[in-house]
């Protein structure tokens, strides 16, 4: 494992344990040449998984891509990066539950919609507004009479 501080790739592993989601690894590591100390984790890999965009094209998925939009969502907003990454975790887990090696876009969108509605309403309009691709005053009055339900 390569130093995250100096580059090294002599590391050596101070402790193992099974992480707060149950699905990972956190392993807890010193660089030997810098003495420094950096956490990693490691995941089982599932079997692959594609995302059918809007458009038709199909592409990896990349559990980044929606921790990003969320992140963005919830812009000077008080909420943690780890509230954030336990909510894509949930999200992640009931799609690789699903059938198939292939979901698309609006089911994923569907998905962080229904998870961040309840916990902050702003997150969830700026969200929609990316993901419905809103264009104008009126989709937006639509929307914000939404949250009301």
């Amino acid at each position: 494992m390569k130093c995250p501080f100096c580059g090294s790739q002599d590391t050596s592993v101070l402790e193992s344990r099974i992480a707060e989601d149950g699905e990972s690894l956190r392993r807890r590591r010193e660089c030997n040449a810098c003495q420094r100390r950096f956490t990693t984790f490691e995941r089982i890999e599932g079997p692959s998984l594609f995302v059918i965009k809007r458009d038709g094209g199909r592409e990896a998925f990349e559990r980044d891509k929606i921790v990003r939009g969320i992140v963005r969502s919830f812009a000077k907003r008080p909420i943690s990066i780890d509230f954030i990454h336990q909510m894509v975790d949930d999200i992640e887990r009931e799609i690789r539950r699903k059938e198939g090696s292939e979901i698309s876009s609006k089911i994923i969108g569907r998905m962080v919609l229904k998870k961040l509605k309840p916990v902050d309403k702003i997150a969830w309009l700026r969200f929609a507004s990316v993901y419905m691709d809103l264009s104008d005053i009126s989709e937006f009055e639509k929307l914000i009479e939404q949250i009301h339900t």
